[in-house]
């Protein structure tokens, strides 16, 4: 973690005081996070235990030294590339907010604009930029204007993060849970304890995708744990998560997508917890199909809204939980069964993920469902009430060593297989090649019409086909130079 940023500067008396207590807690946190070596494992060659040494862990059988953020051990198989690829992405995110500023003072020069609608853009622009200030200085510890690491470090290892995790993913969730989520966050603890027997002494827990972490704090608070540890692999809800834990306060804004009126469409928030975690509490970087833990390390893992969305299909990610666990561990999953796989198969319904929970290796799962209310923000009209399936179940006996975890094919990885050619690519391929087409009729002087033509002289299909489906073409261009412009 770079210091760089403390000292610059002529600080007030005070200021130097707050600076110096967030220094201390950050001291005091990674001072106890050697009591992970323990737990932890190389996620590239499943060494146990690691090597720790000035607050970093190390495998020295790859040679791989494991960098902190803020405190938080990044366990990635392929540390600097992952940390690279976070950089990238977020230092992208936020350059896209300035261009989004850029664009709204494009907006107010407009003389027409009505006085509450300018009063309205005018207050959204001051919001983003506060936002943009903020995100940078909470992201600091990421470095995010560093170099990124090599992407073949991604290939050889078959890994590489979710297209769709980003700056703006899940962020609704960290004003969900330190904010004005309570009555969710209640809830769901709620369910939690619904599956668990009176009285239940948890041991050493795990929960596998912590998000902003509320769900991992509460359980770790209000439940019987000798030790919690709270995974998740975006950096920006595990910052968030770190200074909750840490006690710390933290004001963010929160940007509804419906807001219920004028102002709220960027609305300021208090993030707090109630107290801090406590020193049994830690937080680890890192992904859930690649968990960074010895086998058998843990009593109870938790999984909240997670087993739905990861790739993997759901036997081989038990399988992953089971070796995990200790002999007569419990598995507890918590949310939603919205599996949305390209596979029909594997979108399973709550029968059969009991079935699977119990081929696993795991008892007959005890079930819970209820409705609760999901996502209800004070300043927005989305929310809605969800349907949460919750189960817990004990391991009985091993269900076996899970394959490492590729999210690439060998004929990606080592560029030396034959490319299959799929049903996707053909369509894909085909596609491509009529869309490149049409965009080398465009000269400035044909009409769709007349481009329409010319795709029926080729026999690639009838003008009366061809007018209709140019136009929808040429719009999704329009529309993608548009977004890219911020307008």
């Amino acid at each position: 973690m770079s210091d760089g940023w403390r000292g610059a500067g002529c600080f007030s008396s005070e200021k130097r005081v707050r600076q110096c207590a967030r220094g201390h807690a950050i001291k005091r946190r990674m001072g106890d996070v050697k009591q992970l070596q323990g737990y932890l494992a190389c996620p590239r060659c499943d060494k146990a235990p690691l090597a720790f040494d000035e607050g970093r862990f190390r495998c020295d059988a790859c040679k791989i030294d494991f960098p902190d953020i803020d405190g938080i051990p990044w366990m990635f198989a392929d540390p600097d590339a992952s940390l690279g690829e976070w950089r990238n992405r977020l230092q992208f995110a936020l350059q896209q907010l300035g261009h989004e500023i850029a664009g709204l003072d494009v907006e107010l020069k407009d003389n027409d604009l009505r006085t509450l609608t300018r009063r309205r853009v005018e207050r959204y622009r001051k919001s983003l930029d506060q936002h943009r200030r903020a995100l940078q200085k909470l992201l600091r510890p990421v470095d995010v204007q560093s170099q990124s690491g090599s992407y073949e470090s991604y290939l050889a290892l078959r890994t590489r993060l979710p297209a769709d995790q980003g700056l703006n993913t899940y962020y609704a969730n960290i004003h969900r849970d330190w904010a004005w989520g309570e009555e969710e966050n209640e809830a769901s603890l709620k369910q939690v304890r619904s599956v668990l027997h009176d009285n239940a002494e948890l041991g050493d827990v795990l929960v596998l995708g912590a998000g902003a972490g509320r769900l991992a704090y509460d359980i770790h608070r209000q439940l019987d744990c000798a030790r919690l540890v709270a995974v998740d692999f975006n950096p920006l809800l595990m910052l968030v998560a770190n200074e909750m834990a840490s006690g710390q306060r933290l004001s963010m804004y929160e940007f509804p997508i419906a807001p219920r009126s004028l102002e709220d469409d960027a609305v300021l928030r208090r993030l707090s917890a109630p107290g801090a975690a406590g020193d049994d509490f830690h937080l680890v970087l890192g992904d859930a199909l690649r968990a960074p833990f010895a086998a058998g390390s843990f009593d109870t893992i938790v999984t909240p809204w997670l087993i739905d969305i990861i790739t993997e299909d759901l036997p081989v990610f038990a399988a992953r939980v089971n070796r995990l666990l200790k002999d007569d561990g419990r598995w507890v999953n918590f949310g939603s069964l919205a599996f949305a796989d390209p596979s029909r198969a594997r979108r399973y319904s709550p029968e059969e993920t009991k079935a699977i929970v119990a081929e696993s290796g795991f008892s007959d799962p005890y079930v819970s469902q209820a409705t609760i209310p999901y996502m209800c923000s004070p300043a927005s009209r989305h929310g809605r009430q969800e349907r949460v399936f919750t189960f817990c179940a004990y391991r009985e006996r091993a269900a076996g060593q899970p394959p490492r975890h590729k999210a690439l094919p060998d004929w990606l990885v080592t560029g030396k297989e034959a490319v299959p050619l799929t049903q996707s690519f053909r369509t894909q391929a085909m596609t491509t090649q009529i869309y490149s087409f049409i965009m080398s009729l465009i000269d400035g002087r044909r009409s769709i019409e007349d481009m329409a033509k010319i795709l029926e002289q080729q026999k690639l299909m009838s003008r009366q086909e061809a007018i209709p489906a140019i136009r929808s073409f040429l719009m999704r261009m329009h529309d993608d130079a548009q977004r890219q412009q911020g307008f």
